[in-house]
């Protein structure tokens, strides 16, 4: 039996490249063992042909099984061009909205203490694109939006460029106020999209909830 392992962010940069392929592993459980790449990172989830599985699932011939390091942090892209803000409240502008939220999260020129020169994303497009598109639904559901709209960009984006947009629309402020702020923090925690800080004397990887 052969499975496809799919490495991110500072995995990657660990086995020097992004897929692996394994033989002989039954279980989630016998994946990172088998990569020989030293002591297994703290919060390191698995996915299993795009959707999170615990260790205890088992393996099929043909699998594509993807090691989710701690994540960083309508229409849903993940895009490699600067993004337009304005583009993404026009998307969920409606006649039945009474009030449109966002959020614009910028890089900023010092952090922790660190100048930065400029950060870089990485994301396994194919899962958190879905992803994205479940997370709308389900702030839908729960707060009674109109529409909404997420753009995060990958690769190389310099000091005061958006990293990611985020609109909604509903028919009142509350709600919209409360959906975006739900979707920057659950996007965080949770979308498999890594940010890489880069300085004048260093780099880093940056974990859940940056």
């Amino acid at each position: 039996m052969r499975v496809t392992v799919r490495l991110f962010a500072g995995l990657r940069e660990r086995a020097g490249r992004s897929r692996i392929e394994l033989e002989d592993v039954a279980r989630i459980d016998d994946v990172w063992p088998a990569l020989g790449l030293g002591d297994e990172p703290a919060g390191l989830l698995y996915a299993v042909n795009r959707e999170y599985v615990d260790r205890g699932r088992e393996l099929a011939d043909g699998d594509e099984v993807a090691l989710i390091p701690p994540v960083s942090g309508g229409s849903f892209r993940i895009v490699s061009e600067p993004l337009d803000v304005a583009a993404a409240v026009a998307e969920v502008e409606d006649d039945g909205a009474g009030a449109v939220a966002s959020f614009v999260g910028t890089v900023r020129r010092s952090s922790r203490g660190r100048d930065v020169t400029h950060l870089e994303y990485e994301a396994y497009e194919e899962m958190a694109e879905p992803m994205l598109e479940r997370l709308a639904d389900e702030l839908t559901e729960r707060h009674g939006l109109t529409a909404t709209a997420i753009h995060h960009r990958v690769g190389r984006v310099e000091i005061g460029e958006a990293s990611v947009v985020i609109a909604v629309s509903a028919p009142h402020r509350h709600a919209a106020l409360e959906a975006c702020r739900e979707a920057i923090d659950t996007l965080k925690e949770t979308i498999p999209l890594w940010k890489k800080e880069v300085y004048a004397d260093g780099e880093e990887w940056i974990g859940r909830g940056s």
